[in-house]
């Protein structure tokens, strides 16, 4: 191997620890949470924007987080996210409430922010090369989901024998060697200090984001505030459409809207975000159920979605080497269906038994790994290079959209089909349908009606579960359909992309 290429693989790690770190941190808290929200004595709401708060500000800044690398330079923004996200994670791990642990939380999101599209830009730009730059990018793209995969795995294991500021602790070592490779290997990139950095845009995103998911949160309540919900829609509404006009506006906007003309381009975002929603929503409403419902310990729920992590290993490392064989659409639509198929393999497990729930969620992985490893070559391929990091950006993006909406909607829909379909026994207290931590907790306490509540809580949340499952199904089947037309011109045999540099 030339020193060049050599040079070329070793950042290929470096950035992929990097990602990594930034995955794991989506995931890590779904087995922490319980054991968070007890000992913080976090109140559910808490609990969800402790996770919520992470994708939210990465959604909003990584946009211009990626345009600004293509302005300073993606070394310098990879660089600078390292340090905030190592100071960020000792905040967290120390945190001595909820409310300070979300604001840890958000701190986090930026340095993941500013770091995340440089991690794809570096490639882009490093890799000259086609098919090298396609089996790096699957690469790349395979470590996003092992990395969200195995975050509850080690969330469980950490939880073994620490307290669980733990499970941020862990990425200081982490980020300390990232950065001293990083400051070696990274190479310095062409900048453009004319372009200017439109702050204002990336705050119109977040409102837009914010409004849209205090709106979700609060339509899920028992009690839901009308008013709240009307005023946190009509915020998003507005500062969306105010960021969409801002973007025809500039001259050097923070999106080009033109970009997703590209149907190769458009398929790509589309199952980015999809696949982010299916293994976000899986993973957080099975580790909660079989913690909750089934008395798993931490460990033992991570080990069990890890089937999903085994799934996608083999199909994200063979589709990136496959992907000039068989083109866009066999992967992209054939792994959302396949996906599709696994969550009801999984759902029928909840009754047939756990072989048949390991199997399902071992099959959503071989589907969306598929998915994954090709997604980002659509998308990054099918742009121009000084485009590089405004595509990462918009991949980015449609990642944290996936993951914020699959909290924000399955979360508060597992809350709101839970409290609506318990039927409390005659006498028991109807503080039960707040939550199943609440109810469980009630029950423990009553030596006399506690069977019956503990009963009618598991069986509300199981129903509950499994709507979960066949909306997640029901989506990534809608997404397979979707993608196979956008497609149609990009199965086997056809030209992979259709950039013009």
């Amino acid at each position: 191997m030339s020193p060049a290429k050599h040079h070329r693989w070793s950042l290929l790690v470096t950035v992929g620890i990097a990602l990594v770190l930034i995955t794991l941190d989506h995931s890590i808290l779904y087995t922490a949470l319980p054991t968070l929200v007890h000992d913080l004595g976090a109140s559910s709401t808490q609990g969800l924007w402790i996770i919520n708060a992470y994708p939210l500000v990465m959604a909003g800044l990584l946009l211009g987080a990626g345009t600004l690398g293509d302005r300073v330079g993606h070394r310098r923004m990879f660089l600078s996210g390292l340090v905030i996200f190592g100071v960020a994670s000792l905040a967290a791990a120390f945190a001595p409430s909820p409310p300070l642990l979300i604001a840890a939380r958000a701190l986090l999101a930026v340095g993941a922010a500013a770091m995340m599209p440089a991690t794809l830009a570096l490639i882009r730009i490093t890799f000259d090369d086609v098919r090298e730059r396609n089996l790096a990018i699957a690469i790349w793209g395979s470590l996003s989901v092992v990395g969200a995969a195995l975050g509850p795995i080690l969330g469980g294991l950490l939880l073994e024998r620490f307290w669980w500021g733990s499970v941020f602790l862990i990425n200081v070592p982490v980020v300390v060697a990232a950065f001293a490779a990083g400051w070696v290997l990274a190479p310095h990139t062409a900048t453009d200090n004319a372009r200017p950095w439109d702050w204002l845009s990336s705050v119109l995103v977040m409102c837009s984001l914010s409004g849209l998911v205090v709106a979700i949160k609060e339509v899920a309540h028992a009690s839901p505030s009308l008013p709240l919900v009307a005023a946190a829609f009509a915020i998003s509404v507005v500062t969306g459409v105010l960021f969409v006009r801002r973007q025809a506006r500039l001259p050097y906007p923070l999106l080009d809207f033109g970009i997703f003309r590209n149907p190769a381009f458009s398929a790509g975002v589309i199952a980015a975000a999809l696949t982010l929603f299916a293994i976000s929503g899986v993973q957080l409403a099975t580790t909660q159920r079989f913690q909750l419902i089934a008395g798993f310990s931490p460990l033992q729920a991570g080990l069990l979605v890890s089937a999903t992590a085994l799934g996608c290993l083999p199909s994200a490392l063979l589709g990136g080497a496959f992907l000039h064989r068989t083109g866009l659409r066999p992967l992209v639509a054939g792994g959302l269906f396949t996906g599709a198929c696994g969550v009801l393999l999984a759902r029928y497990g909840l009754q047939a038994g756990m072989p048949w729930m390991v199997a399902g969620l071992a099959l959503l992985g071989l589907g969306l790994g598929a998915v994954m490893s090709v997604a980002s070559s659509a998308i990054v391929g099918n742009v121009p290079a000084h485009r590089a990091g405004m595509a990462s950006s918009v991949e980015e993006v449609s990642y944290e959209f996936g993951s914020l909406f699959a909290v924000a909607v399955l979360g508060s829909l597992l809350a709101a089909v839970y409290a609506a379909g318990l039927e409390l026994p005659a006498g028991a207290p109807v503080a039960a349908r707040e939550g199943i931590t609440e109810a469980l907790a009630l029950a423990s306490a009553d030596s006399g009606g506690g069977t019956a509540l503990l009963h009618a809580a598991s069986t509300a949340f199981d129903r509950s579960y499994a709507l979960i499952l066949a909306i997640v199904a029901a989506v990534l089947g809608a997404g397979s359909a979707f993608t196979l037309v956008l497609l149609r011109r990009y199965g086997p045999g056809s030209a992979t992309f259709a950039v013009n540099h």
